[in-house]
């Protein structure tokens, strides 16, 4: 009745009718991920450029301490 080449055809016809219902929704979801990848690799690179310029950022504080010896029971 039907070969397969034939049948390997109505398959991807039947695939491609459905995917353009699909296809905008895809497209979308994919530009708003790029989108929040593209600001998130930006504020990364802005965070890692404010700690490369120190001299307006105030040194850390090093608190000086003892160190307590444990009594053993």
């Amino acid at each position: 009745m039907f070969g397969i080449g034939e049948l390997t055809l109505l398959l991807l016809v039947i695939v491609a009718v459905l995917a353009v219902k699909r296809l905008p929704d895809l497209v979308r979801s994919a530009q708003k991920a790029a989108r929040i990848l593209k600001s998130e690799k930006r504020a990364l690179k802005d965070q890692e450029h404010d700690a490369d310029s120190g001299p307006d950022r105030p040194s850390p504080r090093v608190i000086r301490g003892e160190t307590a010896e444990r009594d053993t029971p």
